[in-house]
């Protein structure tokens, strides 16, 4: 069962509360998603770390109900 843009965005933001998140349906079929996530918390880690953080926000769906996601983080500019 494929997840909807406003779930991935939801989870992300319960895991990382002060998150701005932007989610993109890459190919209108609700299996291949872009997430963009600016958090604070990134602030000192590095890349894996960041993604380690929204996927831990993700509960364990990605790979499961998430089949896809593109992921691009950043600290607030």
């Amino acid at each position: 069962m494929a997840m909807e843009a406003h779930e991935i965005e939801k989870l992300i933001k319960d895991g990382l509360p002060d998150a701005e998140v932007r989610i993109e349906d890459l190919r209108g079929d609700g299996d291949h998603y872009a997430a963009y996530v600016v958090s604070k918390s990134f602030e000192g880690k590095s890349r894996v770390q960041q993604h380690q953080m929204v996927y831990n926000a993700l509960q364990g769906k990605m790979g499961g109900e998430l089949h896809a996601l593109a992921l691009q983080t950043s600290i607030p500019e």
